[in-house]
């Protein structure tokens, strides 16, 4: 019984050993989301006000904006950890967290199209 459980043990380990991502991985990501956001604001873009009236014409705009919506937060979190993991020299907590906020910041600008 002994013997068992150190293999056990290895097994477990090398099961629930961290793995890297394929490189490849974060660019397909943010294409995705990119894309999703981009459909999202053409869907909304097409919609008439004058479809309100009818509840049964909500659905289509709820659901492109939450998946919008979703995809644009999802997108800026991104884009913001890219940053902030190349960045280096960072002096503290309170640096990384500024500069995530202002990365944030940027991040939201750029997706609602403000400069």
């Amino acid at each position: 019984m002994s013997e068992v459980m150190p293999n056990l043990e290895g097994l477990l380990r090398e099961a629930l050993a961290p793995i890297e991502p394929p490189a490849e991985l974060a660019a397909r990501l943010e294409g995705t989301l990119t894309s999703i956001t981009e459909m999202a604001a053409d869907e909304l873009e097409a919609w008439e006000l004058s479809a309100m009236r009818d509840p049964r014409n909500w659905v289509r705009p709820a659901a492109a904006i939450v998946a919008g919506g979703a995809a644009g937060a999802a997108l800026v979190v991104l884009r913001a950890r890219r940053r902030t993991r190349s960045a280096t020299g960072l002096n503290g907590v309170r640096d990384a967290a500024e500069r995530a906020v202002r990365d944030l910041e940027r991040e939201t600008r750029k997706l609602l199209g403000e400069r």
